[in-house]
């Protein structure tokens, strides 16, 4: 089967890209997904963990066996042909006391926020990263349009700008991510992260679709890196047409 599919891959952000912000992937896509992977290498790379990622684009270890690639976290969390390669740690990386000092920095931001709503989980702690919403995550999706429509004001603009002040030279990053919230990970923990392991595979053309793809959004290291080939989408249904012309050019006007 990999001989038939050549040395090319596509890998695919999941919010925005296969799936609506935080839902489940369309029938529609999830199958052409399948159809895909019978010409190339397909495999995801998204900010959250392991476990939302399988929510949207399936249910348990079906996931893994959907894709040859699955990189979590940005990538320090790694799966590759249904195993689990590697797992890094924040912690491991910054330290207790510089990982403190910014979860109460944010925590003493996120407590002087006036907003029209707030809920739960401010700070989600993952393998690779912190995920920092002033809404809090638990948010319902009518209330994180609500914020989306709010975050016009600079909101999460604000936040970022005040982190970087805080926090210059100690190695940190900081990237926004769907509408709610932002990302903060040590230096060289963007997506890129996942085209370490991939350089040892030697694809020919690692083709990248993501939908931030500009300046401050999460997918753009990776887009604009010279190891990928980087497209930039508005939704999934546009993923589904870029990837037609590309690799089903006899399809490429099929609804």
């Amino acid at each position: 089967m990999a001989a038939a599919r050549g040395r090319v891959l596509c890998l695919f952000d999941v919010d925005g890209t296969l799936t609506p912000a935080r839902q489940k992937i369309e029938p529609e896509v999830d199958a052409f997904l399948r159809e895909l992977r019978e010409r190339v290498h397909i495999g995801v790379v998204g900010g959250s963990d392991y476990a939302k990622i399988a929510e949207q684009l399936g249910e348990g270890d079906e996931v893994i066996d959907k894709f040859d690639y699955v990189f979590a976290e940005n990538g320090t969390v790694q799966y590759k042909n249904g195993q689990l390669v590697s797992k890094q740690a924040i912690q491991d990386h910054l330290g207790e006391e510089l990982l403190q000092d910014l979860i109460n920095f944010c925590l003493n931001y996120m407590a002087l926020l006036k907003l029209p709503k707030k809920r739960g989980t401010f700070i989600e702690f993952r393998n690779g990263m912190l995920n920092i919403s002033p809404i809090g995550r638990s948010c319902t999706p009518e209330e994180r349009i609500e914020f989306s429509e709010l975050d016009k004001e600079r909101i999460r603009e604000k936040f970022v700008a005040a982190l970087q002040r805080e926090f210059a030279g100690k190695g940190l990053r900081f990237s926004r991510g769907g509408m709610i919230s932002f990302d903060v990970f040590p230096e060289g923990w963007d997506k890129r992260y996942c085209l370490n392991v991939l350089d040892d595979e030697r694809f020919d053309t690692i083709h990248f679709f993501g939908n931030e793809t500009t300046p401050g959004g999460n997918d753009y290291e990776i887009y604009d890196d010279p190891r990928t080939v980087g497209h930039s989408v508005q939704s999934p249904q546009d993923t589904v047409q870029r990837c037609r012309e590309i690799f089903f050019p006899e399809r490429a006007n099929e609804c």
